[in-house]
């Protein structure tokens, strides 16, 4: 009966919720090799064996960094981008009868993305590793770590954009649009002119800038 439902959720129950969730995610082969197959590959297209140096380190862990940022907002804006669809199309509805309130929702689809988040840039970092990525040890820890928790911001946009259009193609117009903000912030080529007076305006390119920073010490 409704008098005998728990007041919440047990932790098992939430852990075991969390697990499956992130399961889903991660079979999801379409969606995983964007977020982590197609950066891998432009990095190996774009960065492997640029030996030229930039700063402290060299072109490859340029390159390397910022496919890494690509591959890390584009999970945070996707993952976020599916759990507003799942609230507006019935998902809610459904949890709502169970003890799990939504402020733990919240909290497991935030976890879930930063996990997911963690992904293209391990592997990115990885690859960059094993074929001439250079920098020093302080270089790669602190843009890591950038990457990963300043792609956080861009689940906000994920949910922004699915809850204005509201239909089942949000979440793909969400991440095309990180697209041409990837082109316009600098991750995929070096822009010049009217180009880069617009991309400076943009939300990649201060982040992939800040990210690069501890490797160019402002370079560029």
């Amino acid at each position: 009966t409704l008098l005998d439902r728990p007041t919440g959720p047990t932790f098992r129950a939430v852990a075991t919720y969390a697990g499956l969730d992130l399961r889903r995610q991660l079979r999801d082969r379409f969606a995983m090799f964007f977020v982590a197959g197609l950066p891998a590959c432009m990095y190996l297209v774009f960065g492997l064996g640029s030996q030229d140096r930039v700063g402290s380190g060299n072109v490859a862990m340029y390159v390397m960094i910022s496919m890494a940022s690509y591959g890390a907002v584009t999970a945070t804006t996707s993952v976020a981008g599916t759990a507003a669809l799942e609230r507006t199309f019935g998902w809610g509805r459904q949890l709502a009868l169970t003890p799990m309130r939504a402020s733990t929702f919240i909290a497991l689809k935030a976890a879930i993305a930063m996990t997911i988040a963690a992904v293209p840039v391990t592997l990115i970092f990885v690859i960059g590793a094993l074929t001439g990525a250079r920098g020093n040890t302080a270089d790669w820890v602190l843009s890591a770590g950038i990457v990963w928790a300043g792609s956080a911001l861009f689940a906000l946009y994920g949910l922004a954009v699915t809850m204005f259009f509201r239909s089942e193609n949000s979440v793909g117009i969400a991440s095309g649009l990180i697209v041409i903000m990837a082109f316009l912030g600098n991750l995929f080529t070096p822009m010049s002119g009217l180009i880069l007076d617009i991309g400076r305006l943009t939300p990649l390119y201060g982040y992939a800038g800040l990210a690069r920073f501890p490797l160019t010490e402002g370079w560029l």
